[in-house]
C-alpha cells in the first residue's frame, strides 16, 4: 500500500478568492495617494473613452487608468513625458495580476511643467493661425450693449461697472462663472457662445462687445483661460472680444487670441468706452466750428452772388426770346389740340360699335349655350366612366375569387403535405429515441457490471472482509489496539467484533502443525443403528 498524502489544514483558495483578497487588502491598506512621476505610454484616450498609460521614475513604474467620466473634467491633460502630481486610488486588476491607481484628478509636478505646457499650447495655435491680426476684429466705438464674462461676486466687476458709469453709462449683461476651479474652462466657453447665440432684436439684447474678465493670481489660478476650449470659442466669436486678465504683467493665451487686450480689467472698461465728458466737449467744438463754417461760407456765397448780378442784362432784354417762344408754341398747342379731339371722337365711335357687339345680353346667351352644352358632355362622360369602372371592378372582382380560391387550395395542399410529413418525423423520431434508449440502457448495464467487478464487493465474495472503526477503514494492525470496537463486513452481511491481543506470527508460524487425531470408530451399540460421529 503506497503512503498517504500527509494532510494539512489551510484552506483551498480558488484564483479569484486570492485576487480580491489582495485587491481588498490593497486598498483598505493604501485607499487615497497622491504619486509624482512623468507620463509613459500615453496614446490618447482609448475609443471607450478611457485613458491608460504609466506613471514612472527614474526606477519603478505603475499603471494609470482615467475613467471617461474623471477625464473629461480634468483640467490638465495627460500628454506624453509630462511631470505630473496624480490623486487617485490604488487598487489591483485582476485579469493581469497587477496593480494600477485609478487617477481622480490630475496637476502639473511644478511651476516648470505648466510653462512647457503653456509654451507647447502657445505653438500649437500659433500654428493654427489662432494669434493673427488679420482675423481680429475692429472694437465698436460706442457699444450699446456691453457683455461681461466673470465672477459676479468679485471686486472685477464693481470696478468694471463703476469705470463705466464715469465714463460713458452703457447697458452691460453679466454671465456670472467661476474664473477658477475645474468648471472654470468649461464655464467661460459657454458664456462666450451663450453670447454669440442670442438673437439680434430678441427680448435680451445682443451684446455688440464682451469683456472676459478676472483679478490677478498664480499661473495655476489664470491656467482656465488657457485651455483649449475657451480659446476656441473666443477665435469662434462674432462679437469683438476684449481680454482683461489679471494685472499688467499677468499674460494667458487668451490675451492673444482676443481682438484687444487690457492689462486690467478697470482698463478693459476704458478701452471699450469713450469719455462722455470729452465726447461733449468735441461735439461742442466741432458745433460752433461747424456754425462759423457756414456764416462764413454764406457770406462768400452772398459776395459771388452780387457781383453775378452785376454782370447779368436787364429783365425785358432776358425775357423777349421766351416770350417769342411761347407764343409759337402756344399756337402749335392748339392745332395740335384739334387734331387729337377729332382722332378721339373718331375712336369713340369705333369703341361704341365694337360694345354694341359685345353687350352683356349677347355675351350672357353665348356663354349660357356654351354651358350647357360642356352640362350634356359632363353628364354622358360620367355615365361613361361609371360604366367602365363597373366593368372593370366586376372583372377584378372575378380574378380576386378566382385568385382566392386557387390560394385556398394551395393552402389546403401544404398543409396536408406537412401532416404527412410530420407524422413520417414522427415515426422516425420514435424509432431513434426507442433505438437511443436501448443503447443507453446497455450502456448502463456495462457500467453496473464494470462497478460491481471494480468495487470491493467482488473482493469481499472471494473471502475477504473489510475491517472499519469509528475513524474508517483499518488498513494496519496498529489502527485497532486490543479492546476497539470493529465492524466486520462480509459480502452478504456485517457483524460487530471487539480487537483482542495481537498474535506472535513467528511463534504460531514456527508451532507445527498438528494433525487432527482421526476419532476412533466408536463401537456399534447394540440393538440399535450405529452413531455417524
Amino acid at each position: 500500500m503506497s503512503d498517504s498524502v500527509p494532510l494539512t489544514n489551510a484552506p483551498e483558495l480558488t484564483v479569484s478568492e486570492l485576487s480580491g483578497a489582495l485587491k481588498r487588502a490593497i486598498e483598505d491598506q493604501f485607499g487615497h495617494v497622491r504619486l509624482r512621476g512623468e507620463i509613459s505610454n500615453y496614446r490618447g484616450p482609448h475609443s471607450s473613452g478611457h485613458a491608460y498609460f504609466c506613471l514612472k521614475d527614474a526606477s519603478a513604474r505603475i499603471d494609470a487608468v482615467i475613467w471617461k467620466g474623471v477625464f473629461s473634467r480634468l483640467r490638465i491633460k495627460p500628454q506624453e513625458g509630462m511631470e505630473v502630481i496624480a490623486t487617485g486610488k490604488v487598487t489591483t486588476f485582476p485579469g493581469k495580476s497587477s496593480y494600477q491607481i485609478v487617477i481622480e484628478q490630475l496637476e502639473p509636478a511644478g511651476l516648470g511643467a505648466l510653462m512647457a505646457l503653456l509654451e507647447e499650447r502657445r505653438k500649437k495655435f500659433a500654428a493654427e493661425g489662432f494669434f493673427d491680426e488679420a482675423r481680429k476684429k475692429k472694437i465698436p466705438f460706442l457699444p450699446n450693449t456691453i457683455g461681461i464674462v466673470t465672477s459676479p461676486t468679485g471686486a472685477v466687476i464693481r470696478d468694471i461697472l463703476h469705470r463705466l458709469h464715469d465714463r460713458f453709462p452703457r447697458r452691460v449683461l453679466v454671465w456670472p462663472v467661476r474664473v477658477q476651479g475645474e468648471t472654470s474652462a468649461s464655464e467661460v466657453a459657454t458664456a462666450i457662445r451663450g453670447f454669440n447665440a442670442l438673437p439680434q432684436g430678441g427680448k435680451i439684447p445682443r451684446p455688440d462687445l464682451l469683456i472676459v474678465a478676472r483679478g490677478g493670481g498664480s499661473l495655476e489660478d489664470l491656467w482656465s483661460f488657457n485651455e483649449e476650449e475657451v480659446l476656441r470659442a473666443a477665435a469662434e466669436s462674432r462679437i469683438p472680444l476684449i481680454s482683461a486678465i489679471g494685472h499688467e504683467t499677468d499674460w494667458t493665451l487668451l490675451d492673444l487670441v482676443a481682438d484687444l487686450r487690457a492689462p486690467t480689467p478697470t482698463g478693459a472698461a476704458e478701452k471699450a468706452v469713450p469719455v462722455r465728458a470729452e465726447l461733449l466737449n468735441d461735439l461742442a467744438d466741432l458745433a460752433r466750428r461747424h456754425t462759423a463754417a457756414i456764416f462764413r461760407s454764406v457770406e462768400r456765397r452772398r459776395s459771388e452772388m452780387r457781383a453775378l448780378v452785376r454782370a447779368l442784362p436787364l429783365g425785358d432784354a432776358l425775357l423777349a426770346t421766351p416770350r417769342q417762344r411761347a407764343d409759337r408754341a402756344g399756337e402749335k398747342l392748339r392745332a395740335s389740340l384739334s387734331a387729337s379731339l377729332g382722332k378721339r371722337h373718331l375712336n369713340l365711335a369705333q369703341a361704341s360699335r365694337l360694345l354694341a357687339r359685345h353687350a352683356p345680353q349677347a355675351e350672357l346667351s353665348r356663354a349660357t349655350g356654351r354651358l350647357n352644352t360642356l352640362v350634356f358632355r359632363l353628364d354622358s362622360a360620367r355615365k361613361s366612366l361609371i360604366e367602365r369602372r363597373r366593368e372593370r371592378l366586376d372583372g377584378l372582382v372575378k380574378s380576386f375569387g378566382a385568385a382566392q380560391a386557387a390560394r385556398l387550395n394551395a393552402l389546403r395542399a401544404e398543409v396536408r403535405a406537412r401532416g404527412e410529413r410530420r407524422q413520417v418525423l414522427s415515426a422516425r423520431l420514435d424509432a431513434a429515441m426507442a433505438a437511443l434508449l436501448k443503447r443507453r440502457r446497455e450502456k448502463l448495464e456495462h457500467l453496473e457490471q464494470m462497478r460491481f467487478a471494480l468495487g470491493y464487493g467482488a473482493i469481499l465474495q472471494r473471502g475477504f472482509a473489510l475491517v472499519r472503526n469509528d475513524e474508517g477503514v483499518v488498513r494496519s494492525a496498529l489502527e485497532a489496539p486490543a479492546g476497539t470496537r470493529l465492524s466486520v463486513q462480509f459480502f452478504d452481511g456485517r457483524i460487530a467484533a471487539i480487537a483482542g491481543d495481537s498474535l506472535d506470527e513467528t511463534a504460531t508460524a514456527a508451532k507445527p502443525v498438528a494433525k487432527r487425531r482421526e476419532a476412533a470408530p466408536k463401537k456399534k451399540p447394540e440393538g440399535g443403528q450405529g452413531s455417524l460421529f
